[in-house]
């Protein structure tokens, strides 16, 4: 048999080390020679299943058994995972963790994927900062759930042979190694949110990279548990069978408002959907589909965890006043809908996420018991988005063109969360964005003054755009070159024939994924 080299090209100076440990990195390794392959096969059944597509989607008729089953449910939650009435978000950075630890929250996602730039230092330094979190005490401080970045994304420091390894298995496999163990001895647990799953049968292999992991670490089969964020639309028809399979490790489902939208225009890239500004939760594409899900997941004693609360709080005491009552509005409409927690991405807002799901639960820890057997909901029903006719206003594209652009500029600076216009912005309202741009340009979509938008129209806004920037002496000699790389991708993006899966992708390996040091291993 052949010896693959492994060799790191990123640095490993200083307190790197404690992470890039040889123990650490063969475990990481051993995960993606074991899981690897089946990873690439499921990525390319993704492709296939969409080039594929002929007809609307469906429930799949191969599962029906599992849908059907009523006997089966989820493991009991963890006991600190029980109540989660409030969980922050963000990236591990040293700052931000401290305050979402602090913020009130009863969980924080510390999150790899949207809200982090996959820089080598963000990820490495990210994972020191989880580490260092162990030893503080856990009823002062909210419970820690790690979301590592989705399959399709490669983490390119890392190679076998030359191969990147997955990025998944890498974010997962260090918080695992170096944390888990202590998780357990603190009376907690590893446990996880899942990104980005397009079917059962990824749920199904993060299933086997548990199991496989648990035995490989000694720790008892069972111990990490994961919540999956149901944000596309193909995991939409098979939320009952995600839960199933990784029902002895499963944390429940959480809706993924802004990925989920742009699933669906890749999905569906023949039906225009209207300005995101527009596109809340209410639509009847989106309320089906956060109904369908907490009914589903109360049916298998499962939590159910609602949307972002993207808001910046302002200092402007009325527009403060007026965006918390927002919130508010929003998480009274989740809890009504027998949500058992909801997110924020601010600690300025957990207070009032917490108010309203205090006067609805009191002492009780989440409503799983609440099954939500009126909701019925059909195939037509979560695919019941309605043509944009009234056409897309000025202000819509340009604030579009506007986000997009200064998200990447900031992504590739090493930035995953970026306040915009009073809203925490991450790849996933990036992704929307550029998304919802392309597909007004392919089709033409008419404006609301009735001039249809082309990519020359699009151009020009976003060149109008970076000379505003330029003109007010915001851009300095480093930010003025990542404006040009984000300008050239997002062009790129919005010109191609078919909607690019991820824009993180092409942006991590044309930008993040270079070598600052190499060392290499004994395989």
């Amino acid at each position: 048999m052949t010896v693959e080299e492994i060799v790191i090209t990123g640095s490993t100076a200083g307190r790197y080390s404690e992470i890039l440990t040889p123990e650490a990195v063969a475990f990481v390794v051993a995960l993606d020679r074991e899981f690897g392959a089946r990873r690439v096969q499921l990525l390319d059944r993704r492709r296939r299943r969409r080039a594929a597509r002929t007809d609307e989607l469906d429930f799949l008729e191969s599962t029906r058994h599992i849908r059907t089953d009523t006997s089966w449910t989820v493991a009991p939650p963890a006991e600190d995972l029980m109540d989660r009435r409030v969980e922050i978000t963000g990236p591990p950075a040293r700052k931000k963790t401290v305050k979402a630890l602090e913020s009130g929250a009863m969980v924080w996602m510390a999150d790899f994927e949207d809200a982090t730039s996959p820089t080598w230092d963000n990820l490495i330094e990210g994972q020191l900062n989880l580490l260092d979190a162990m030893p503080l005490d856990n009823d002062a401080h909210a419970t820690i759930m790690v979301r590592p970045r989705g399959w399709h994304l490669p983490e390119c420091h890392i190679r076998i042979g030359g191969r990147a390894i997955s990025a998944s298995l890498f974010d997962f496999g260090m918080y695992l190694f170096h944390c888990g163990r202590k998780q357990i001895e603190r009376g907690s647990g590893p446990y996880f949110y899942l990104p980005k799953l397009e079917s059962h049968l990824e749920a199904r292999l993060w299933n086997d990279v548990f199991v496989h992991a648990q035995e490989l670490l000694g720790i008892p089969r069972g111990t990490i548990r994961a919540t999956v964020l149901i944000e596309t639309v193909t995991a939409a028809f098979e939320m009952e069978e995600i839960l199933y399979e990784l029902r002895e490790h499963s944390a429940g489902l959480n809706a993924g408002r802004w990925d989920y939208l742009f699933s669906m225009i890749k999905n569906r890239p023949d039906v225009v959907l209207a300005e995101r500004s527009q596109l809340t939760m209410t639509a009847p594409f989106m309320r089906s589909y956060t109904e369908l899900l907490v009914a589903t997941c109360h049916r298998r004693g499962a939590h159910a965890i609602g949307g972002m609360a993207a808001v910046v709080p302002s200092k402007d005491p009325v527009a403060a006043k007026r965006a918390l009552n927002q919130v508010r509005q929003d998480k009274r409409r989740e809890v009504g809908d027998g949500f058992d927690g909801s997110w924020v991405a601010h600690p300025g807002l957990v207070e009032t996420c917490r108010d309203v799901f205090d006067q609805w639960l009191g002492f009780e820890p989440h409503q799983i018991v609440r099954r939500r057997d009126d909701v019925r909901v059909t195939a037509k029903d979560l695919l019941d988005v309605k043509r944009n006719y009234g056409g897309i206003s000025e202000v819509a594209l340009r604030t579009s063109i506007s986000v997009a652009v200064r998200y990447i500029a900031a992504w590739l600076g090493g930035q995953g969360a970026v306040a915009l216009n009073g809203l925490m912005e991450d790849a996933a309202t990036a992704e929307i964005c550029r998304a919802q741009l392309w597909q007004w340009i392919a089709s033409a979509t008419p404006t609301d003054y009735g001039v249809p938008i082309s990519a020359g129209m699009v151009t020009r806004m976003l060149r109008e755009e970076l000379d505003v920037l330029s003109a007010t002496g915001a851009l300095d000699e480093d930010a003025a070159r990542r404006y040009g790389q984000a300008r050239t991708l997002l062009t790129v993006l919005l010109t191609e024939r078919t909607c690019t899966e991820f824009l993180t992708l092409p942006a991590y390996l044309r930008h993040l994924s270079g070598a600052t040091a190499q060392v290499a291993l004994a395989a």
